[in-house]
């Protein structure tokens, strides 16, 4: 079950657009398995981050609690700066402005 509900995870994470941010709950949300956010996070651990931006996927508050999978520690906060997001103390600040929900912008 873990491969499918992976390639799911997956699929939704490459829709989310540059600049934007999703948790790993609101992803499992989406998938129909509101408890599984850690199970989301797992899949993000295993993806290829060239094919999967990882890095957009970040804990209900904002942090970069998924940094450490990255190849450096900086890296995934890198990339988020690249795309105009603002790190503080390993924190998204405006999350809000940034977040992006797949259950409301995918069908």
């Amino acid at each position: 079950m873990s491969g499918y509900f992976f390639q799911r995870v997956f699929a939704v994470a490459e829709q989310i657009p540059e600049g934007r941010v999703t948790s790993y709950g609101a992803i499992a949300k989406h998938l129909g398995s509101a408890r599984s956010a850690r199970m989301v996070g797992w899949a993000m651990n295993k993806c290829d981050t060239r094919k999967v931006p990882a890095h957009r996927v970040v804990n209900c508050k904002g942090l970069l609690t998924g940094k450490f999978h990255f190849d450096g520690t900086n890296l995934m906060q890198k990339l988020l700066e690249n795309e105009g997001i603002v790190i503080v103390d390993n924190k998204i600040q405006d999350f809000q402005k940034h977040f992006w929900d797949p259950a409301k912008e995918l069908i």
